[in-house]
């Protein structure tokens, strides 16, 4: 086990990112970012725009280290950007596909099943900033699925890989 920061949490209803990119960035809400988002076994996040739908349930969360946004973003690292659920720091979450891991804010642990990359798509050069979507292959973060009912919330938390790693 080991500790990470869960630096900002992104709860969004809709998905902002619809059209081309040429077609300009859309608002991005800074009130979706939120302090605790609370997480349902096989459904995803409360509120947010891939909770309990069929097409996304087995990838309903998404995460991403903070140490593989481009060195060019100025200022803070920020979700609004790159429209994933939770920004870490402090651990390699793409190196986890196909692994169960738990985050740990103090309320007990949140079990998620890391299934695949979160691609970067083309939007990431025009919320970014040029060159970002291939700067963020490999490293864009990752789908899971909930497999525990839990709160995140930002701050420190612990961060593990699940010794049992059998889905229920």
């Amino acid at each position: 086990m080991e500790q990470v920061e869960i630096v900002q949490l992104l709860v969004s209803p809709v998905h902002r990112f619809q059209g081309r990119p040429s077609d300009g960035v859309p608002e991005l809400p800074r009130e979706e970012l939120v302090a605790t988002a609370q997480v349902r076994k096989g459904l995803g996040i409360v509120g947010d725009r891939y909770f309990n739908r069929p097409a996304h349930r087995s990838a309903s969360v998404t995460l991403m280290a903070a140490e593989r946004l481009p060195q060019a973003v100025s200022g803070e690292a920020d979700l609004c950007l790159t429209r994933r659920n939770v920004l870490l720091r402090g651990v390699d979450i793409d190196a986890y596909i196909g692994e169960t891991v738990f985050l740990d804010c103090g309320s007990g642990p949140v079990v998620l099943a890391v299934r695949s990359a979160a691609r970067p798509c083309a939007w990431m050069d025009s919320t970014i900033g040029p060159g970002a979507q291939r700067a963020l292959r490999g490293g864009g973060g990752v789908r899971c699925l909930p497999l525990s009912d839990g709160i995140l919330t930002v701050g420190p938390a612990a961060f593990g890989v699940c010794t049992d790693s059998r889905e229920e």
